[in-house]
């Protein structure tokens, strides 16, 4: 579809504004970290500084696609904060996507990468592009053009993307040879850590393309015996069933948890004798989703909802569970495995059913922390085994979990406002330290 001149121009005025409407993704980000700075006592000035992001780029950029025809295409890459270290933080490609929702989420990424104690900022970055409607070659050359229009705004220490929604391994590979090709090449440089969550062979680490999955798995192992929950036998419930999605299915399947409802962009479908995530996710692969799955039996979102589940677990988007599903859900524990999945107006009628949230800053942490471990493998030419990863993360899970835990009884909070207070205090205590330049 081409974009008009006038509508290029609408579009930009619109994106660049501060959003202040109740809906919006980046205030509902704000008020919640506002509330936990509230409960620390955090200093106005701190705040002040994590309430907007330190830099919002916007670049639109024309690209021949395979009908010979050019559009332009619009992308963005937010850096919140550096205060902790470089900007990290993922690229997502959706036809969704928009200023306002790329703010929440690298102030989401600020948060997160304290509270997992890795030494990176918060960063996101996103194409406004439907992947599924477009072929490969154009999905290419989208992507290296969107780098290039990026130029120094990334670097292996200043700002390191990764993969997020609608992006995966090949598209890091692409942002990777395109910097050095452009950029890292000028200086006879071969940043292979410029991106991380790339392939294998091209400096990826073992263990990244699970490391979300796995992180919210150990975080189930860590919290939920707490809470009268043992993974073994218990019933779960995913919304989304994409590379989170799946793989943690795959690996609470294998852990014994009886896997009753899967619903994903093209349908619901429920299992009372649990679903084979395995079978499940190499359907999903070869389909597209899944819909028509043989093994279980098509539901609407009603019938779905309404399935009794130990752990609900949000792995597709923003906002999926709205005020009316808090009402209907039948579950003990919601796992964020997604960024900003509930909805504010859900909370609380969420809280009044007596339903525990354990927080997506804490729960899909995984991804950047197994991130970090492959930046630091690409910095000193190292390979680690899988095994040596996959314990390296449980360990800071199992940190990130008691510090978590702690702060709870501390402040006698809930979970999500403990873990971003553990997250605010080690920036505050950042800032107090460096004080501000001059």
């Amino acid at each position: 579809m081409k974009t008009s001149v006038s509508e290029l121009v609408t579009a930009e005025r619109e994106s660049t504004e501060i959003p202040e409407a109740a809906d919006s993704l980046f205030a509902m980000a704000v008020n919640v970290m506002n509330h936990a700075a509230d409960v620390l006592g955090l200093d106005n000035y701190i705040r002040s500084i994590l309430s907007q992001p330190k830099n919002s780029i916007i670049v639109n950029f024309p690209v021949q696609m395979d009908d010979g025809n050019y559009e332009i295409v619009r992308g963005f890459r937010i850096q919140h904060n550096n205060a902790l270290g470089p900007y990290k933080g993922g690229i997502r490609y959706h036809e969704d996507v928009a200023l306002d929702d790329v703010r929440a989420l690298a102030l989401w990424m600020t948060l997160k990468c304290s509270l997992a104690g890795v030494p990176f900022g918060g960063a996101k970055g996103g194409v406004k592009v439907n992947p599924r409607e477009r072929s490969r070659d154009e999905m290419c050359r989208i992507t290296r053009r969107f780098t290039s229009a990026l130029g120094t705004n990334i670097g292996p220490d200043y700002d390191i993307p990764a993969p997020d929604v609608g992006t995966n391994a090949q598209t890091m590979v692409w942002i990777m040879d395109t910097y050095m090709n452009t950029t890292a090449g000028l200086a006879r440089q071969l940043p292979l850590n410029v991106v991380t969550g790339k392939t294998l062979e091209c400096g990826g680490s073992l263990g990244r393309e699970k490391a979300t999955g796995q992180g919210v798995v150990y975080v189930c192992e860590e919290m939920l015996p707490a809470m009268g929950i043992t993974l073994k036998g218990a019933r779960v419930a995913l919304q989304g069933y994409g590379n989170v999605g799946s793989h943690t299915a795959m690996l609470l399947h294998d852990l014994g948890a009886k896997i009753v409802g899967v619903m994903d962009h093209t349908g619901a479908i429920v299992e009372e004798n649990g679903l084979d995530a395995h079978k499940l996710a190499e359907y999903v692969a070869q389909a597209g989703g899944v819909a028509d799955f043989k093994e279980a039996t098509a539901v609407d979102w009603d019938a779905f909802y309404a399935v009794e589940t130990d752990v609900f677990i949000p792995a597709a988007l923003e906002k999926m569970i709205t005020a009316d599903i808090a009402k209907c859900i039948q579950t003990k524990v919601i796992v964020e495995a997604a960024n900003g999945p509930t909805d504010a107006p859900a909370e609380p009628i969420l809280s009044e059913r007596g339903i525990e949230i354990l927080p997506a800053i804490l729960c899909n942490s995984g991804g950047v922390t197994v991130s970090y471990f492959e930046w630091v493998q690409n910095k000193n030419n190292e390979t680690w085994v899988l095994e040596d990863v996959d314990r390296r993360l449980r360990r800071y899970v199992a940190e990130m979990c008691a510090r978590v835990r702690k702060t709870r009884r501390e402040f006698n909070c809930d979970m999500r406002t403990s873990a971003y207070v553990v997250a605010l205090q080690r920036i505050g205590d950042v800032y107090k330290q460096r004080g501000i330049f001059p």
